[in-house]
């Protein structure tokens, strides 16, 4: 298949696809980081009718969308107004709207846990998304994504490992995404799909 993963400058999920023969494209506003040239450097509304079979939406701008920021909708961080950041929202919530409707007949959008004010602005017909786990796929981490899919079975659990008990430095390390330190690679570290998830994704 002809397939397109918007926002990921990583290439981890491209090169999972590729793995498996297909041929993958990954786009976002920043290069890609290996510097591949199977890499758009736009916004991913941009390719959406290059003739796509199915679109992987690795990880949209979320932080207006996700439980994590819904407090930033009432009090916003300093230098920033309320206005701003429900505007941030609206625009959040646009793009999912323009990529969950893209012109491909396959979509997955992966996204954390929405708020309650991003989920009551989605489009009609929006399904309630599969919450998967990276320890589902042999990963030692805890991160409860949503999978939004359209035209695609359920994600299958492929290496489930067991969890470590609260309260344990196992389970300290479990939760690093959670308690990675303010910077300017947070965003980038929090965001990245890992390679567990990403190959069940492209073998199933």
């Amino acid at each position: 298949m002809r397939v397109l993963i918007a926002c990921e400058t990583s290439g981890v999920v491209r090169r999972a696809f590729a793995r498996h023969g297909h041929d993958a494209w990954s786009c976002d506003l920043l290069p890609a980081e290996n510097g591949a040239n199977t890499h758009f450097r736009c916004d991913a509304r941009e390719v959406l009718h290059l003739g796509w079979d199915l679109l992987m939406v690795a990880h949209p701008p979320c932080a207006r969308l996700c439980n994590s920021g819904v407090r930033w909708l009432h009090r916003p961080p300093r230098g920033r107004s309320l206005a701003e950041m429900w505007a941030a929202l609206e625009d959040g919530v646009q793009l999912f709207a323009d990529l969950w409707n893209a012109p491909v007949p396959r979509a997955c959008l992966e996204n954390p846990v929405m708020h309650r004010y991003a989920r009551e602005r989605l489009p009609a017909g929006v399904p309630k998304p599969q919450i998967v786990q990276p320890w589902w796929f042999g990963e030692e981490a805890f991160k409860a994504t949503g999978l939004y899919l359209r035209g695609l079975p359920p994600l299958a659990a492929s290496n489930r490992l067991a969890p470590p008990k609260p309260g344990t430095a196992e389970h300290k390390r479990w939760s690093a995404i959670h308690r990675a330190p303010p910077g300017p690679d947070r965003w980038k570290f929090r965001s990245r799909t890992f390679e567990g998830v990403a190959e069940a994704m492209a073998a199933q």
